[in-house]
């Protein structure tokens, strides 16, 4: 990398750099708006030598998906947002651009980091600035949000009051109480003294600055700063006199830094894809009646049912969209023909709501003869796997629900308890593995 003479610390070409545009059907979140121009930078170049994985942890891989893409999506969903701009090791820009067209992410601009945290950052605000280096057309923020990558659980709310109190004081920072008393030691590894934990708090991110002033303490700051310095809100009180307005943030703001965390991460992902599910049913009664039944059982999940007559079909898979369903359960009575479900996955696979998620299809048979051969089940098991196969190539998981129908009242209960629980599990689990599966209940 070329480096001025003059101030070694500071590159002359820093970056190379893709931008996307935003897309107009860009789910965004909320209705607020705020009366100052925003952008984030997202620092991502770390190795991520503590997570003891060859993979740097931004990149790792989760529900089938890299972690740093969750993190941009949770800024690419707030419209006041208007530029996002990724700061990545330069070995990693390929990869990166894979993941922006993959996951059909806008507003992104990429940027080449630095060696160290401070120098990345400094990097991503020079787009706004360099015109010559970076051929940049975006326009300067008046306020910049700061935020690492491998902090995906970060709230609107937060963000909002952040981006207002950094606006109103120049700086502004999430802090959470400390858990641990911190303590010195002498040389010798004996104690040497202890901070009062009340006086003192976590600093996390995301922190937000007015633009000029974070940009000028970049300016200032010494190689030291560069080289070992990892506290933004410090380097503004320093070289620029402005104390950070501290907002209390959630419990929610915790970094991904170990390989566990992932699985924390996954399973609270999970959690939230959870909540909601439509049941969809033709206008036949008995498909409808177990489709309401679900509707009272599933009690933690939000059920809507959707009875379509045929060839409305089309108003269906708009609703399904628009509410951002990813968690339908199919009930058909008898048919063992899978062409309306083949004809859902694919429409679902013409949408964006695979893009991003794993999209989970419980086809629910419900069988009313009683003389149905065991050939004709396994002819039935054979279709949903090849269906399945075909369907998780698109991030749609398939699974297969057989329910034998009794006249006996208790042992409808039973049996609609039990495709609660099978269907439950399921949903929540969404384990690929067993997509193609057909359960009885």
């Amino acid at each position: 990398m070329e480096t001025d003479q003059k101030y070694p610390h500071r590159a002359i070409k820093p970056a190379t750099r893709i931008t996307t545009e935003p897309a107009l059907n860009c789910s965004c979140t909320g209705s607020r708006m705020v009366g100052f121009p925003v952008a984030v930078v997202l620092p991502a170049g770390g190795s991520g030598e503590r997570m003891g994985l060859s993979t740097p942890k931004q990149f790792c891989d989760f529900l089938d998906r890299p972690l740093i893409s969750f993190t941009i999506e949770a800024f690419e969903r707030i419209n006041w947002i208007q530029n996002i701009i990724v700061v990545v090791a330069k070995e990693c820009i390929d990869l990166m651009k894979t993941i922006i067209h993959k996951y059909s992410h806008k507003r992104i601009t990429l940027v080449v980091g630095g060696q160290t945290r401070h120098r990345s950052i400094f990097n991503g605000l020079k787009v706004f600035t360099d015109s010559q280096v970076y051929d940049s057309k975006l326009t300067k923020p008046e306020v910049v949000i700061i935020h690492d990558a491998v902090r995906l659980f970060v709230e609107e709310d937060l963000l909002l009051k952040i981006a207002t109190a950094a606006k109103d004081h120049g700086a502004a920072g999430a802090t959470r109480p400390l858990v641990s008393t911190v303590i010195a030691t002498t040389s010798e590894g004996c104690l040497d003294s202890s901070l009062e934990r009340a006086k003192y708090r976590a600093s996390e991110m995301p922190q937000a600055f007015l633009f000029d002033t974070i940009y000028q303490a970049y300016q200032q700051c010494s190689d030291y700063d560069f080289e070992y310095g990892t506290e933004c809100l410090q380097l503004v009180l320093q070289y620029c006199g402005s104390k950070a307005k501290l907002i209390e943030g959630p419990p929610t703001l915790w970094k991904v830094t170990f390989k566990r965390d992932l699985f924390a991460a996954e399973s609270i992902i999970k959690e939230s894809l959870s909540q909601k599910a439509c049941v969809i049913t033709g206008v036949q009664q008995d498909a409808v009646q177990l489709a309401h039944c679900l509707e009272k059982t599933l009690t933690q999940i939000m059920v809507e049912v959707i009875s379509t007559p045929v060839g409305e079909e089309v108003s269906c898979i708009q609703n399904i969209s628009a509410k951002e369903y990813r968690n339908i359960i199919y009930v058909i009575v008898n048919d063992t023909d899978l062409q309306e479900i083949k004809q859902l996955v694919e429409s679902i696979g013409n949408t964006s709501l695979p893009i991003l998620y794993p999209v989970v299809v419980i086809m629910v048979h419900l069988n009313k003869s009683e003389s149905m051969p065991f050939s004709n089940n396994m002819d039935e098991l054979g279709a949903i796997r090849l269906l399945a196969k075909e369907a998780k190539q698109k991030n749609i998981l398939v699974y297969g629900l057989l329910v034998n129908y009794p006249k006996d009242t208790e042992k409808w209960n039973d049996a609609v308890a039990n495709v609660c629980l099978i269907a439950g599990t399921l949903i929540k689990d969404r384990n690929a593995v067993l997509a193609g599966q057909l359960f009885v209940a």
